[in-house]
């Protein structure tokens, strides 16, 4: 079964049986309730719709846009876009939600639905909770012809988002176009062939694209992590450029040094608070996947660091409660609220250059002076029938003597170093987070709790 349904949409594999993966029924009936949610709230409701560039995303944009229409919705289609673009112009051009069309890291058979509200943030889980109770009692009317939702496209989402990142007064605009930097930007295929260039010619950096054709055959697994990216790390060895890989939709970022060394996802969130934290004591949030690098760095520089579940809505929740001026996920993800509450690449990679001008550090040197630890993030293949909540209660008996956090999943802190397992929203998969001083000891810890969970699964 590759059909996956969350509060927050719907993610599956394109073809095969409806109700078992992501068939035209499904993509009908989750843009219909998502159209009837949004109707329950605005009379005349304006919709934005954006995709990646997978295979399959003009085949689904085109029945989302209709099967919006045909319920009496509006439609504003920017086309080949980023997730944070579509999250920015829901608010820009006063829409009242939006629809993402990526599967973000997944594989190019697999597609998705991400649903956004009216302030172009996703769902909350009470709101999520209403849509799916929409399709399970069927409240779902189709508008009369007369009042079916009209179809216009706009084609400035991208250059109206790098134009709010040049606009941010914090950010030195001259003096990071008098460095001159040279960037090498693996693109995966996507989307961030059509954003990247336009931020980098805004921020007077010269560029070489890897990846760069937008056509959805992913010339390698599309998730930014190390061994994934050994033609960006080729590139940048030796080479003095900044190296920047993003995930299909952009809302992922990460980098590899000037001497072609990763530099790890986990610090892309570290360096953009070292920068935001110089410019004022604050506090910060990411969650409970992500290093502890963000914690040690925020309480040195005289903030608060605060740890949220899993997932972007979770961390938005958290950063508004505890009035974050930065945050995220250890996967790359930056969230900025001077811009947006969204995950977003590009302003993502303006905060990194800035900080490297302001210090006048490379990438490398940046790190140096961050705490230093190792992170290993593994899995577990699950079969459909997995006991999933029996398999944690039975880890956690066999680690009760340690630190447990069951907020989501289960995290098991160690003096030195910790461990978090929690079930996929993506995929049928456990995820193994496990973060130590040094890689040998994460992989230790990695193997022995994977050896408890094949052993309780078998």
């Amino acid at each position: 079964m590759s059909l996956i349904v969350s509060v927050s949409g719907v993610r599956g594999t394109i073809g095969g049986v409806s109700g078992d993966n992501l068939t035209p029924p499904d993509i009908v009936k989750f843009s219909s309730a998502y159209s009837q949610w949004i109707k329950n709230q605005y009379p005349q409701p304006t919709v934005v719709i954006g995709r990646d560039a997978r295979i399959s995303g003009q085949l689904v944009s085109k029945l989302v846009s209709s099967c919006l229409q045909s319920m009496g919705v509006h439609v504003i289609d920017l086309d080949l876009s980023t997730t944070p673009t579509v999250e920015m112009a829901v608010v820009h051009l006063k829409a009242h939600g939006g629809i993402i069309l990526t599967a973000s890291h997944n594989p190019k058979q697999w597609n998705a639905l991400k649903l956004l509200n009216q302030k172009g943030e996703f769902l909350s889980a009470a709101d999520g909770e209403q849509l799916l109770n929409i399709i399970q009692q069927d409240q779902i009317s189709y508008a009369p012809v007369d009042s079916l939702g009209q179809l216009r496209h706009y084609e400035n989402a991208i250059q109206d988002h790098v134009s709010a990142i040049l606009k941010l007064p914090f950010l030195p605009i001259q003096a990071i176009k008098s460095r001159s930097f040279h960037i090498v930007a693996d693109c995966i295929n996507s989307s961030g062939a059509i954003a990247l260039p336009i931020l980098f010619k805004a921020l007077g950096c010269t560029y070489e694209l890897i990846n760069e054709i937008p056509d959805g055959n992913f010339n390698h697994n599309p998730e930014p992590l190390p061994e994934h990216l050994q033609d960006l790390l080729s590139a940048c060895a030796n080479s003095s450029a900044i190296g920047i890989a993003v995930d299909p939709d952009v809302d992922r970022l990460a980098l590899v040094d000037e001497k072609g060394q990763y530099f790890g996802e986990e610090y892309t969130l570290v360096t953009v608070a070292d920068y935001m934290l110089d410019l004022k004591a604050g506090n910060t949030v990411s969650n409970l996947s992500s290093s502890r690098a963000l914690r040690d760095l925020t309480l040195m520089k005289g903030g608060q660091y605060f740890a949220s579940a899993v997932g972007e809505a979770h961390v938005v929740q958290k950063m508004k409660e505890v009035h974050a001026i930065i945050g995220g996920e250890g996967n790359g993800g930056v969230i900025l609220p001077d811009l947006h509450y969204g995950r977003d690449s590009l302003v993502g990679i303006a905060l990194v250059l800035a900080n490297c001008v302001t210090k006048n550090k490379t990438l490398s040197e940046l790190k140096s002076g961050y705490p230093k630890y190792a992170m290993i993030k593994d899995k577990v293949q699950l079969k459909q029938d997995t006991p999933y909540d029996e398999v944690l209660q039975l880890l956690k008996s066999n680690y009760k003597n340690e630190e447990l956090n069951t907020i989501d999943g289960l995290k098991i802190d160690f003096e030195h170093a910790w461990i978090h397992l929690r079930k996929s929203n993506t995929e049928p998969i456990i995820r193994i987070y496990c973060e130590a001083k040094s890689i040998s000891e994460a992989e230790k810890l990695t193997n022995q709790l994977k050896h408890h969970i094949h052993h309780l699964i078998q």
